[in-house]
């Protein structure tokens, strides 16, 4: 940021201001064995200080942004409970007002996701261009790879599926095992290789929905593969291109869970030339997700820096823009989006598209969405609806697991919350109690859903002709 060109010496000029707190740094000297207050801290010391001073008045903090540094997640602590993870630095009033930048976003509308850094930090032009002239000339004998280790501890994880297909594959296949003590990951050179030599490279969720595995694949030259929506297409809005089959699989993760389909054999499907084209197009991203050397500049090119920067200098425009016409420049700006990660669109509507999460263009499938467990900061599926009406009442939560099943001629579903209409019906399997809800409003949910059919149609995702069972653990 201090080599950026178009820095300002009078703030009254800036069309946005950098706040440089390593929000990070400071929450991860304090995110085991110590209590909520002292994970705020500085936190609260830092919006204080800044609602203080002239810049923030200019526009009440919504021309500030800062980067993070981990995952969004980290900084949206909902409580006060010592057992729940993390900071509430994003959930303080004046940083309603900010824009995060940060390696994965969440379901917020300030929060913007911004590539993992890679290991090429190119000093011009000409290093890039050098860099891809190599990975289009890269032999590839794999046709898809995985690098990472599996997560027995955890029911939603896919990896072990994954290496166990990527195992019984033979020679299409690559696997390098993370797992702890091992040291083929910690060199740089041995993930590299890997990716350089494979066509396709898979990119499960770990810890988080994202990866940094992706960019190093891409980097490689490497087509990635995603298995939930929140993994990139959804996340990284400002470095990759809207269409997201131009660079990449998509593979439906509760397919790979309950073994409906073959990866090895899904990907043998993708016609050569659209193979090839997918290729180009990772290759020509590259320079948009490595960050060079801050030392020197691209000419010709924008680097990831770049990119991000332009990407809050237009979000700041638009709302001072907004203020400008009279308009609430809080509208949006820092607003809970629980279809952020939903996937939707003609390929996934109707069938059709590349993506092999759509069978031939039979039947057309939504996604599950996936949240922080309150209590144990873990992955759930989840589903969000507005309301509740019958089945929790308009201020309560109630946590069901519930079946659908569509079985209708362009009957389809809605991929958050609530089942869509025309040939939908629900069935309830069970319930969790919520904080303030007793176990008969649990069994009145059960009746409820039960007797509307499953639910109160949601915006649906047109399907085509067929059925098929969907579960999850829904938040209605």
């Amino acid at each position: 940021m201090k080599h950026y060109k178009c820095l300002a010496n009078d703030s009254s000029l800036a069309s946005a201001v950098f706040v440089p707190f390593y929000a990070g740094l400071d929450l991860g000297r304090f995110l085991w064995g110590f209590n909520t207050s002292v994970r705020d801290a500085l936190s609260e010391n830092l919006v204080n200080w800044l609602k203080e001073r002239p810049e923030w008045r200019r526009m009440w903090g919504r021309d500030h942004f800062l980067v993070g540094g981990r995952v969004s997640w980290d900084f949206r602590r909902e409580t006060e409970k010592e057992s729940e993870w993390g900071s509430k630095l994003m959930f303080l009033p004046e940083s309603n007002n900010m824009t995060m930048l940060s390696i994965e976003t969440s379901l917020w509308t300030n929060d913007f996701a911004i590539p993992y850094p890679t290991y090429f930090h190119p000093s011009n032009d000409n290093e890039v261009f050098a860099w891809q002239r190599t990975m289009r000339k890269r032999k590839r004998p794999y046709l898809f790879s995985f690098v990472g280790a599996p997560r027995p501890d955890s029911e939603e994880s896919i990896r072990g599926e994954i290496i166990k297909q990527c195992q019984s594959s033979k020679k299409l296949c690559k696997f390098l095992d993370c797992n702890d003590g091992g040291t083929n990951c910690d060199e740089p050179a041995n993930v590299m290789k890997v990716f350089e030599r494979s066509v396709f490279c898979l990119q499960p969720s770990g810890d988080s929905y994202t990866r940094r595995s992706t960019f190093d694949s891409i980097l490689a030259g490497c087509v990635p593969v995603f298995f939930n929506p929140g993994s990139c297409f959804k996340q990284y809005l400002w470095h990759f291109p809207k269409n997201y089959t131009k660079y990449s699989v998509f593979i439906p993760e509760n397919e790979v869970r309950e073994k409906k389909i073959s990866i090895g054999e899904t990907l043998l499907k993708v016609p050569k030339d659209e193979v090839l084209a997918m290729r180009e197009e990772v290759i020509r991203l590259i320079s948009s997700i490595v960050y060079a050397n801050p030392t020197s500049s691209l000419k010709t090119l924008e680097d990831a820096f770049d990119i991000a920067v332009k990407g809050v200098l237009e979000r700041v425009r638009k709302v001072r823009k907004a203020i400008e016409d009279g308009k609430d420049p809080g509208i949006g700006f820092a607003e809970l989006n629980t279809k952020r990660f939903e996937m939707w669109g003609p390929e996934h509507g109707r069938g059709g598209g590349r993506s092999p999460g759509v069978a031939e263009g039979r039947r057309g499938r939504g996604l599950w969405g996936r949240a922080r467990d309150e209590e144990r900061f873990r992955r759930l599926k989840r589903f969000h609806s507005h309301g509740g009406g019958e089945i929790a009442g308009p201020e309560r939560w109630v946590i069901v697991i519930w079946r659908i099943n569509c079985r209708s001629t362009g009957g389809g579903w809605s991929s958050y919350g609530n089942l869509a209409r025309g040939g939908c019906e629900g069935r309830f399997l069970g319930g969790l109690g919520a904080e303030g809800l007793t176990n008969p409003e649990l069994v009145g949910a059960r009746r409820s859903l039960e007797a509307r059919g499953g639910g109160n149609g949601g915006r649906s995702v047109a399907g085509g002709e067929g059925g098929f069972p969907v579960e999850g653990l829904g938040y209605f």
